[in-house]
Parts: C-alpha cells; sequence; structure tokens
C-alpha cells in the first residue's frame, strides 16, 4: 500500500517536516511493508521554506535581517530553479517576541524587504513571499522602506503603524525599480482587505495584542498609507495578509495565490495524490476554521480530485463527521483523545507517531 503523508505543522510543538517524520514511524511499526512518501506541507506562514527545502532541494542562503523591533534575526531565502522563496514570519513573525514584549503598533516588516532583496539579489526571475503568523500591523510601510520607498517624513515607513500617523506621502518608484524584472508572488491563507471591519487589524490585531480599543485607531493608521499610495488597492483580496504586507507587495506588481497552492505546485502534491492509495494530512488543531486556506483542506481537496480518501491526524479534533466530511476528511483522530493533554504536549512525536500507528490499524490493508 503507498501511503502520502502530507501534514502542516502542528503549532507550538511539531514542524511539518518533525509532524511528517513522527507519522511515518508509527504507521511503520504496524504495516512496515507500506511505502511511505513524506510530503510536509505549509500555508505560507512558519516553515514555508523548511518545507519547500525539504521536498525541493535547491540552495539556501544565509541573511542578517532586522526584526519587527530593529534587532538583529536570522533569515533565509531559497533558491530553486530560477525562483526564490521568503518567508516573511522570519523576520517580523509573532514568535519572535515574547508575549509580554509584544508592542504591534511599534512593529514592521522592513526586515521582510531585506529578504525580499537578497531573493533579487540572488538573480531570482521570480520571489515567492510566504505570508502568515507575522507579529506586525504596518501595512507592509517596512518593507517598502527596506526596498527604497521614500515617504515624508522620514521615517515614518520605518516606525511601525504608530509611525504612520505623520504619513504626509509616500513615493514607490525606487522601490517598484528595485523589483523590475522580477515576478512578485504574494502566497497567502487569507484573502482580507487591508482596512474595516474584515482588515488586517479588525480580524488579526488582537491575537497580535492589539487592545480592543484600539482597533479603530490603528485601522485609521493603516488608512493613511492607503491614501498615501493606493485605495483601490488596499480593497484587493490579500491586501490584509500579514498584517498589510500583502498591500506593502501587492503595491509592487505582486499577484497573489493560496500559499498552499504554491506548495501543493512546488512539491507536485497532485501527481503524488494520484500514486497514493491514501493520504495523511494534520495539524495541530483540526476545526471548521480548516477550510480558510488551511492545509488540511487543501490537502483533501487534492486528494478527492485524485479519487483518493484522505484522513486527518491532529493534536485535536474539533469537528463531529459531517463537518469532517464536509471538509473533505474521511476520518480525523486526535492525540489528546488518544493519550491526553498533557501527554501530547510532553511528547508530541512520540504521541502522534503513537496516533499514526493506531490509526494504521484500521487503514492499513
Amino acid at each position: 500500500m503507498r501511503v502520502l503523508i502530507a501534514p502542516d505543522k502542528f503549532a507550538g510543538t511539531l514542524s511539518a517536516v518533525e509532524a511528517a517524520e513522527a507519522i511515518a514511524e508509527g504507521w511503520r511499526r504496524h504495516a512496515p511493508a507500506d511505502v511511505l512518501e513524506l510530503v510536509p506541507m505549509a500555508d505560507g506562514g512558519p516553515g514555508f521554506v523548511d518545507v519547500l527545502h525539504a521536498s525541493l532541494g535547491g540552495d539556501l542562503l544565509a541573511v542578517t535581517v532586522r526584526g519587527p523591533y530593529g534587532d538583529p534575526v536570522p533569515g533565509s531565502v531559497l533558491v530553486h530553479d530560477g525562483t526564490a522563496y521568503v518567508e516573511s514570519a522570519q523576520a517580523c513573525g509573532l514568535h519572535l517576541t515574547p508575549k509580554e514584549d509584544r508592542r504591534p503598533e511599534r512593529a514592521g516588516t522592513y526586515g521582510v524587504g531585506e529578504l525580499v532583496a537578497a531573493a533579487c539579489d540572488a538573480g531570482a526571475s521570480r520571489v515567492v513571499v510566504g505570508l502568515g503568523g507575522s507579529g506586525t500591523n504596518d501595512g507592509g510601510a517596512g518593507l517598502l522602506a527596506a526596498l527604497g520607498a521614500g515617504a515624508t517624513p522620514d521615517g515614518s515607513l520605518t516606525g511601525g503603524a504608530a509611525a504612520l500617523g505623520d504619513l504626509e506621502a509616500v513615493d514607490l518608484a525606487a522601490a517598484r525599480e528595485r523589483v523590475a524584472g522580477v515576478r512578485l508572488v504574494a502566497a497567502s491563507d487569507v484573502d482580507n482587505p487591508l482596512l474595516g471591519l474584515r482588515g488586517a487589524t479588525n480580524v488579526f490585531g488582537p491575537q497580535k495584542g492589539v487592545p480592543e480599543d484600539r482597533l479603530q485607531a490603528v485601522d485609521a493608521l493603516l488608512e493613511r498609507l492607503a491614501a498615501a499610495t493606493d485605495k483601490k488597492v488596499a480593497a484587493a483580496k490579500g491586501a490584509g495578509a500579514a498584517g498589510g504586507l500583502g498591500f506593502g507587495l501587492l503595491l509592487l506588481g505582486a499577484t497573489r495565490t493560496p500559499g498552499l497552492d504554491v506548495v501543493a505546485a512546488a512539491v507536485g502534491l497532485a501527481d503524488r495524490a494520484r500514486r497514493a492509495d491514501l493520504v495523511v494530512t494534520g495539524e495541530g488543531a483540526f476545526d471548521f476554521s480548516s477550510r480558510g486556506g488551511k492545509v488540511p483542506y487543501g490537502v483533501a481537496a487534492i486528494a478527492a480530485e485524485a479519487l483518493q480518501p484522505c484522513i486527518a491526524l491532529a493534536g485535536q479534533v474539533l469537528v463531529g463527521s459531517r463537518e469532517m466530511r464536509a471538509l473533505g476528511v474521511e476520518s480525523a483522530y486526535s492525540m489528546v483523545d488518544l493519550v491526553g493533554e498533557d501527554a501530547s504536549f510532553a511528547d508530541p512525536a512520540g504521541s502522534l507517531a503513537a496516533l499514526a500507528e493506531r490509526t494504521a490499524r484500521t487503514w492499513s490493508r
């Protein structure tokens, strides 16, 4: 039996690569003769570059860039067959700052622009920027500044959303020239606009630490950036991704595509699914929000097109069988139900392997 193992990360515990390896380890305990193909997945957020490198190979270029508050952080650019892949979370991710130290109105995306610049300098004709997991909400202002955009007054693009309160004008000419001849792709699993009730601030600001009583004010700061650049682009799908990084990239001519689609195409997931007898996916919490561009839903859709069954292994399963099937998943299995919540967090890899072993008893022929 051929089994395709294509999970997302288990946020806070296992990377997608580690999750795939744990599932394979457990599966082999029960079904050592099964042929397992490991294809860890990502949707554009943390792990985007690692997942692509694990499947594609290519050259990893190490760079040091500004973190969300200006401190240097390590980053990497993956170059493969003329395309460079950049993970914005490496430069502005929420995970880079302890919860008690987060100041989302001061956090900026300058380092993401530095990653894009490094990708251009590497000679790539196409640069794909994975968006997700950001701790910033500056509308991509920092990214634009790092690529050469000017502003009046000076510095109003590099101080996070708070600095936009003084913004009078933006000149994008130098930034657009910096990426001229390069096809930019914004890889995101969300299609929110920049502003308004469905925008970057109101939907995602609270999880980054923006207080409820500051949401309207911060949204107004991003509106100043939109007014100084292009309000029509601010309303485009994906402009609100990663605290408005999508907006910054769209201003520079980027096209937007779901991050999962980028990864699936790069690793040839559809062809691999057609060769499999069973597709196994997974994530930390499998719930109905998985429909919103998350890995299990996307993998299940590809499995369905290949006429192959898809099952999910998760830390927790928070949907019933009817919702599960609406997501295209035949069955979903929970680590917490098998070993308990404490054990799942104490030994996530071992718990996931145990769950995979148990699941193989049902599904392996």
